[in-house]
C-alpha cells in the first residue's frame, strides 16, 4: 500500500489528537474515495461535452445569481 502525506495545521492537528481512538487514516481514506467516486461521475457526466470554459463560467454566474435571488427573497 503507498503512503500519501497530508499536512494540517496546528489546530487542526490538535483537534485530531483529542480523538485519539478514531483511525484517522481510514477516515483520510474513505473522504479520498467520496471524493474520487464524485469526480468521476463528473468526468462520466461532461466527457461528451462540448461547453467551453466561457460557457462554464457564464452558466455559473447565472446559477450564483439565481442562488442570491432564491436566498434574498426569503430572507
Amino acid at each position: 500500500m503507498a503512503n500519501v502525506c497530508v499536512s494540517v495545521s496546528d489546530e487542526m492537528k490538535g483537534k485530531l489528537d483529542k480523538f485519539e481512538t478514531v483511525n484517522w487514516s481510514a477516515v483520510a481514506r474513505q473522504a479520498f474515495a467520496n471524493e474520487i467516486s464524485k469526480l468521476e461521475l463528473m468526468d462520466k457526466l461532461t466527457s461528451k461535452s462540448k461547453a467551453t470554459d466561457k460557457d462554464i463560467q457564464e452558466l455559473s454566474k447565472k446559477v450564483k445569481a439565481g442562488i442570491a435571488k432564491w436566498h434574498n427573497e426569503r430572507v
